[in-house]
């Protein structure tokens, strides 16, 4: 049967999501889902040791564990059968996980090795920016995207009783490989990558009837962040998000309440346990505007929920490595998958609805003596897990939660909510306490403010130097070129 011509509005749903995505729809995939860290670390490791021609590994942490060796020993294997192996780890990432010594058996069997954006003096501040994606390809008929990072953590500690982490992945096939193959060749060479990725393009790529898109985003340049703001305002009846370190910046929760208040249901899944209790306690005092608005929040009860998904009206999915922050959307290279299928989006659904089984509810409640209401859950929570360490994403998401407040509160460019008020006092708290530190005992802030001037002051002047110095290279090459 022919397929129907789409829609005016179809076609122009399509140009939206196209231009705020930043990425086309490429059709002709085969997608599978994967469910924790085991059968990732199963898939990529079968497809590492069937690779023939090349293995591509980007990744923020590897660490130097069980898994971690298992993985770098299957790389090592292939590199010495003459398969083209490059690996890129974040420097922070893999800070205090794994050495340089760790990748030593794989560069002397042939591999390549990059480190993304180590502390370079000049760039006072560039370490900010992260490679947090979590992909492999193989012999570019083969991709994988996920959450997942390389680590044993992933797996639980059954001695302890902690149970696996909670996290989501894909399994690639067709056009859409090609476009992760091209993803890393960007980071290798934005990580100082000296050697071209050879990379021919296969004979046959399609491979099933799925239709997605590749975002792979950069620092600065928001493509997930405007997909996600129009995903909000397109869904007409469900929206189902899960974030490992979601922060309620003020422009995607009014498009979350909005579409609320509109009768979409909305749904927000995130972790119940944190490695940092008061970073935990910040971002729950964040609930509050999305409760007041209709959104149902669900803390996970297991160990921790690692998972970045979304799925909106039986059509349309995401998974990948972004959170629902800033420093993802305009900080991190990240790398999602956004499909327009039905089948997928459904299986996604299903998983949301059995995950919520292990979750629990977060409601508003009136408070007892005094106006107002309180977050708590809905119901007796069961004993959680103790946690076995984590991402520093948690850590920066209150922060961000709390300079979004502060911003507003000072700039007044926008309405401050009432739950707010909380994240306002805690800083008028601390800036309080550093007032009467600076007037009782200077040198405990002078000190501290001195060393930061210094800093970006020799960064500053490095990097004068060097624009400086390339300016001069420019002009002598002009004039020997003239010449």
């Amino acid at each position: 049967m022919a397929t129907p011509p789409p829609t005016a509005n179809r076609v122009l749903a399509e140009q939206a999501l196209s231009r705020a995505a930043g990425a086309p729809l490429l059709g002709g995939n085969r997608v599978d889902l994967l469910i924790d860290a085991q059968q990732h670390f199963d898939a990529w490791l079968a497809a590492i040791r069937a690779a023939r021609h090349r293995v591509l590994l980007e990744n923020y942490i590897v660490r130097d564990d069980e898994v971690g060796r298992a993985v770098r020993d299957a790389l090592v294997e292939r590199a010495r059968s003459g398969v083209q192996v490059a690996v890129i780890v974040d420097w922070l990432g893999c800070l205090g996980q794994s050495r340089s010594a760790f990748w030593k058996p794989l560069r002397e069997a042939g591999g390549k090795v990059c480190v993304f954006n180590p502390p370079q003096l000049g760039q006072a501040l560039g370490w900010m920016s992260r490679d947090h994606r979590k992909q492999l390809v193989v012999d570019g008929t083969l991709g994988f995207l996920s959450g997942v990072c390389i680590s044993a953590k992933w797996l639980g500690d059954a001695a302890r009783k902690v149970p696996p982490w909670r996290d989501t992945g894909l399994a690639l096939r067709g056009p859409a490989v090609l476009e992760l193959e091209a993803a890393f060749a960007d980071s290798w060479i934005a990580a100082g990558g000296s050697h071209p990725i050879y990379a021919p393009v296969p004979e046959h790529i399609e491979a099933g009837s799925v239709s997605l898109r590749v975002i792979a985003t950069q620092p600065a340049t928001a493509g997930m962040y405007r997909l996600d703001q129009l995903i909000a305002a397109m869904a007409r009846r469900t929206l189902w998000l899960t974030d490992a370190y979601f922060v309620g910046v003020a422009p995607y929760v009014q498009a979350l309440s909005a579409a609320a208040r509109d009768g979409v249901d909305v749904r927000l899944l995130v972790p119940g346990t944190s490695d940092i209790p008061l970073v935990a306690g910040m971002s729950r005092a964040g609930y509050r505007p999305l409760l007041k608005a209709g959104i149902r929040v669900f803390e996970w009860n297991g160990s921790m929920l690692h998972a970045k998904t979304a799925v909106a009206d039986g059509q349309w999915a995401r998974v990948g490595s972004s959170n629902l922050n800033l420093a993802s959307w305009l900080n991190n290279r990240e790398i999602d998958v956004a499909i327009e299928d039905a089948g997928f989006a459904s299986q996604l659904a299903r998983q949301y609805e059995k995950d919520l089984e292990n979750a629990t509810e977060i409601v508003l409640a009136p408070r007892r003596y005094r106006r107002g209401e309180r977050v708590r859950s809905s119901e007796a929570r069961p004993p959680q897990p103790k946690h076995v360490g984590g991402s520093s994403g948690r850590a920066a998401a209150g922060a961000l939660r709390i300079a979004n407040t502060m911003g507003a509160a000072l700039t007044d460019r926008r309405v401050l909510g009432d739950t707010e008020t909380g994240a306002m006092m805690g800083v008028t708290l601390l800036l309080t306490v550093l007032a009467i530190a600076a007037v009782l005992w200077p040198a405990v802030v002078a000190w501290p403010l001195a060393v930061i001037a210094a800093w970006f002051a020799i960064n500053t002047g490095i990097r004068a130097w060097r624009l400086r110095r390339r300016r001069a290279q420019r002009l002598r090459e002009m004039r020997e070129s003239d010449e």
